[in-house]
């Protein structure tokens, strides 16, 4: 989802700044807010769904053999994110509009977006958009902000406190400890990253909530312009932080982006070494799942049936 905010809501918003024209009009008006709505509701759900994985790591009784989670689940909570996120921001799609202004310097007309329902939607629809667009700024703070933080630090703290309960009467594997260890300093940093770049966006919202009359409308637009960009700069620094923090996962792509450059005809000196490589990479842990120790093959019999 960072990836699809990055291609199709940046190019529309920096179009906008430069032309004073709105790229696909309407469209974008209405799309983009919903993709960076979305956009949180991915990062939000999906902090908590890893909170939640790391608190089952620390309570299983057999944390250090745990089985590889199947494809099917995975799919299904993946889906469970998406799907609700996209859910959850279809109000936007029904609040923005397009507008028109006319500069009274320059009589050049610009093209903006408001945060206007549309007379044209049935009463019961118009009022449960109004009733939205009231309640926004708390949503907003309470669902996109409050709870991923809030959630992520409560299942740090009681992992930490059931982790150092557990070392005190059993001695775990060390490579298990430090697999455990380095996946939840992923997700601190996953946070950490998430709050710096929605803090700005949620105080100017309860700052523009009080002090509206003040604020003059270049005002506002700039702080909206401010908010848009600290959320491309998460949806750029997020993947980059995840592929350096977790080694195997970056591991597997440098090794899919050699491949590519490779071409489809190496040779055998590298085929060994990419060969090397995929038994190095298969023989570490797994950064998002504690994959059991395999047990060793059955001896076979010597000799011949004769």
């Amino acid at each position: 989802w960072d990836f699809l905010i990055l291609f199709f809501c940046l190019p529309v918003v920096i179009f906008n700044e430069i032309t004073k024209k709105r790229l696909l009009e309407d469209v974008s008006c209405r799309i983009v807010p919903f993709m960076e709505v979305s956009s949180l509701g991915v990062t939000t759900f999906s902090l908590c769904a890893l909170g939640i994985d790391r608190f089952h790591a620390a309570t299983s009784p057999q944390a250090s053999a745990r089985p590889i989670e199947q494809c099917q689940s995975i799919i299904a909570k993946l889906a469970v994110i998406w799907v609700g996120s996209m859910t959850l921001s279809v109000p936007e799609i029904l609040l923005w509009q397009l507008a028109q202004d006319t500069s009274p310097v320059s009589g050049m007309v610009t093209e903006y977006c408001t945060m206007k329902p549309s007379s044209n939607l049935p009463e019961s629809v118009y009022s449960l958009v109004l009733t939205y667009q009231n309640a926004r700024m708390w949503w907003y703070f309470g669902c996109y902000f409050c709870l991923p933080i809030l959630f992520t630090v409560s299942c740090q703290l009681v992992t930490r406190r059931i982790s150092g309960t557990e070392k005190k009467t059993e001695c775990r594997g060390t490579k298990h400890s430090q697999c455990e260890s380095h996946l939840n300093c992923t997700i601190i940093g996953l946070t950490i990253i998430y709050g710096l770049c929605t803090t700005p966006e949620n105080v100017c919202n309860i700052v523009v909530a009080y002090m509206s009359p003040d604020i003059s409308k270049q005002t506002l637009d700039l702080l909206n312009l401010i908010n848009q960009f600290f959320l491309f700069f998460k949806c750029s620094v997020t993947p980059v932080l995840l592929l350096c923090l977790c080694r195997p996962l970056g591991q597997a792509f440098m090794d899919c982006c050699c491949c590519c450059c490779e071409g489809c005809s190496p040779d055998t000196a590298s085929s060994e070494g990419s060969a090397d490589s995929k038994l190095k990479t298969e023989m570490s842990s797994s950064i998002f799942f504690d994959k059991p120790r395999e047990s060793p093959p059955p001896l076979l019999a010597l000799g011949t049936p004769c």
